[in-house]
């Protein structure tokens, strides 16, 4: 763990409850902690200044040592705190795995990769270079829905703008990737359909009208479930089919 360098300005954050947490990091879990505060410091100045019977005096005072306390707590654990809120990965007792992770990336070892990165976000999760290289994972690996809702994230975090650049090399290769996809899925949406088009034409010759118009009003590319199904009665018809003709040739004989 390394010393981290606080600024005199920085503890200033720390005398009310719950702002330190919200001016550095952003936390909302911290909003109601302060409002809270505000709240209870409003209500005894209203009961001390401007409606002094309201409540008895000892009773007031009494409100305020609790009050005054409750502060102090809150003070001394923001100011404990506050090293964690300004540098993370500093102030942590776990090593930065950064640097594991890039070898990781560049050997190809995707997997370790993105556990040395998770475990480092999970310190700092507001670190532009971590996501950025997570995101690169999660394309290599072919999670590419996941890679764009991360890319997508970044650009919000204040500390994103120095990284500007290599975000925008990041999703023009992500938007490479998902164009490939689709032109995939699109080449294979033709073949699919004439594989699957002899398959559902009827080959009994007593098939009525209605189930005719039926089969060629379904769509050229069902869901697996309902394709299986289709199929699988399809072939229960048609073995229905050949036992009746079997059962006619017998009787005939």
């Amino acid at each position: 763990m390394e010393t981290v360098s606080i600024q005199a300005k920085h503890y200033w954050t720390c005398l009310w409850p719950g702002m330190s947490e919200l001016w550095w990091r952003g936390r909302l879990s911290a909003l109601p902690a302060a409002v809270a505060f505000a709240a209870v410091v409003n209500a005894l100045l209203i009961a001390k200044f401007i409606y002094p019977g309201w409540l008895s005096g000892a009773l007031v005072m009494l409100a305020c040592w609790i009050a005054v306390a409750a502060w102090v707590v809150l003070t001394v654990r923001a100011i404990r705190e506050l090293p964690l809120l300004l540098s993370p990965r500093q102030a942590s007792t776990q090593p930065d795995r950064f640097a594991e992770a890039q070898g990781a990336y560049l050997t190809g070892n995707y997997a370790l990769a993105e556990e040395a990165l998770t475990a480092g976000l999970s310190i700092e999760p507001r670190d532009p270079p971590a996501l950025l290289l997570l995101a690169a994972v999660l394309r290599h690996t072919g999670r590419l829905n996941a890679a764009d809702a991360l890319l997508i994230e970044i650009p919000k975090l204040e500390a994103a703008a120095a990284w500007n650049l290599e975000w925008e090399s990041e999703r023009a290769r992500l938007e490479r990737d998902l164009d490939a996809r689709g032109e995939l899925q699109e080449g294979s949406d033709p073949e699919a359909s004439e594989e699957s088009g002899p398959e559902t034409e009827p080959e009994a010759e007593n098939v009525s009208s209605a189930e005719h118009d039926e089969t060629e009003a379904e769509p050229a590319t069902l869901p697996i479930d309902t394709a299986l199904k289709t199929f699988s009665a399809d072939d229960e018809d048609d073995e229905d089919d050949f036992n009746q003709e079997n059962a006619g040739h017998s009787e005939a004989a």
